[in-house]
């Protein structure tokens, strides 16, 4: 359960190693992001991300979202992606707006009971973002226990997680980046699954670090719920 300060270049560089290795063994990592600390397990393996789920005390029924390493990556993870989400991920990628659209068919995970849609954030933290650019997709949740306040820093996590995590990457506190806004509330959440059908419109279901009018500003009132 080692923790590395990813300001020291050699303890980044043994960190990344041994964080990519416990990825790759399906075991958890803590990362930071630029809203909260988060705990990231493989996409892709069911087994990690029932370690995950476990890891926070949460069930199938609350799936994590998906961390992706940019914007082309969308396209691989989605059935379809409606021109209103393509102009706020220009907008607010990489940053504090995770979506939910329907999942691509084809897709061979499971990360709970998702009835077929998936939540999709690319963080604007470098550390995030290159440890996602040599996994892959990750299940991240924050790094907390559920009903527990958010970690800003890796102290925090590990304080809740312990042992359950294999590697706690340190980038130091974090939830500074979107200044007025809530430091534990994490990501704003847009569901866009209904965009898909007449006269559907995206729902805003978690008030996070961007602004619900910021959304409306991009989108049009005519197009949000």
């Amino acid at each position: 359960m080692p923790t590395f300060d990813t300001a020291n270049p050699a303890e980044l560089l043994s960190g990344m190693r041994l964080a990519r290795a416990a990825i790759g063994r399906g075991e958890l990592v803590v990362i930071p992001t630029d809203t909260v600390y988060g705990v990231a397990a493989d996409a892709f393996s069911p087994a990690a991300v029932q370690r995950l789920l476990d890891a926070k005390g949460r069930d199938r029924t609350a799936p994590p979202p998906v961390l992706v390493p940019g914007i082309p990556t969308l396209d691989a993870l989605a059935e379809s992606v409606p021109d209103e989400v393509r102009a706020l991920v220009a907008e607010f990628w990489p940053g504090g707006l995770t979506i939910i659209l329907r999942a691509s068919p084809t897709l061979d995970w499971d990360l709970g009971d998702t009835r077929g849609t998936v939540a999709l954030r690319m963080p604007s933290d470098t550390i995030a973002l290159e440890l996602l650019a040599e996994t892959g997709p990750l299940a991240v949740s924050s790094a907390n226990r559920t009903g527990e306040p958010a970690a800003l820093t890796a102290a925090e996590a590990e304080a809740m997680l312990g042992e359950s995590v294999e590697v706690y990457l340190d980038g130091g506190p974090v939830g500074a980046a979107y200044p007025g806004a809530d430091e534990r509330s994490g990501s704003t959440i847009v569901d866009a699954t209904g965009l898909g059908s007449p006269n559907g419109k995206l729902r805003i279901v978690r008030h996070g670090v961007i602004p619900d009018a910021e959304i409306v500003r991009v989108v049009g009132a005519d197009r949000c719920a």
